[in-house]
């Protein structure tokens, strides 16, 4: 099994305004630090269509991630240890707190590409019941991980 991860980021600012600039500007670099970090595996990139900019759940426009990765350690790497943390400790200054869950990982079979509905139901189901096997966030790891050691006994 892999880990999907999903989140949204609504923008404070148009995407296209110069206030966007240092986050779009480092684009690039953040996803090319995701592609060579061990246990990455696919991501869904900004050229296919459902990437884009999504009016979408109730929250006007957002912007989304979706990734896959071999386990959620390596996720958690490539978070707290590359370039991807820099750009992330200025969130606040380029994305609104939406009040409630925008990020959210699940476990998907090897080869498993998600789409954005899929990402969005877990999403959903996160934000509707908290953590499960079904969709986690980082707090549900301990009762995911305890989930997966139980399954493997």
């Amino acid at each position: 099994m892999h880990v999907a991860q999903f989140n949204i980021s609504k923008p404070r600012h148009r995407v296209d305004s110069p206030r966007m600039a240092g986050f779009v500007n480092s684009f690039d670099r953040v996803n090319a630090a995701a592609d060579r970090s061990p246990g990455f595996v696919w991501r869904l990139v900004a050229s296919e269509a459902e990437a884009a900019v999504l009016p979408r759940d109730g929250e006007d426009e957002v912007i989304v991630n979706l990734s896959v990765w071999r386990t959620v350690a390596d996720l958690k790497h490539y978070v707290r240890n590359t370039v991807h943390r820099q750009v992330y400790d200025m969130r606040g200054h380029w994305f609104a707190d939406l009040g409630r869950p925008h990020f959210v990982m699940w476990l998907v079979p090897d080869g498993h590409r998600p789409t954005t509905e899929e990402a969005f139901g877990r999403l959903g189901h996160l934000r509707r019941h908290g953590d499960s096997d079904h969709a986690f966030g980082w707090d549900g790891l301990p009762h995911v991980e305890r989930w997966l050691e139980a399954r493997h006994s």
